[in-house]
């Protein structure tokens, strides 16, 4: 069964673009944002489980140049929002 999680990432300052460029060349990153807060990247993946979920982020996410620290939250329920929801009439 896929797993779909968020990695927060702290870069150095100024790499951030070039962060997300790196991440989204990855087959398994949904997407890559910049955001402001405490952390300066997020990217949204899939791994086919856990296992792979651990090997994708320790391996080649932590290798991105400039990123320091990550932080990976795993989702265990997705919802919706109305203007991504299949029209069922």
């Amino acid at each position: 069964m896929p797993v779909l999680a968020y990695v927060l990432f702290k870069v150095n300052s100024g790499a951030e673009r070039e962060v997300c460029q790196k991440l989204v060349e990855f087959d398994e990153v949904l997407q890559a944002d910049i955001i402001f807060g405490e952390y300066d990247v997020v990217a949204k993946i899939e791994a086919q489980d856990l296992s792979m979920l651990e090997e994708f982020v320790s391996e080649k996410m932590r290798a991105v140049p400039n990123v320091l620290v990550t932080s990976t939250m795993i989702v265990s329920r997705a919802y919706r929002g109305k203007r991504n929801r299949a029209n069922t009439k």
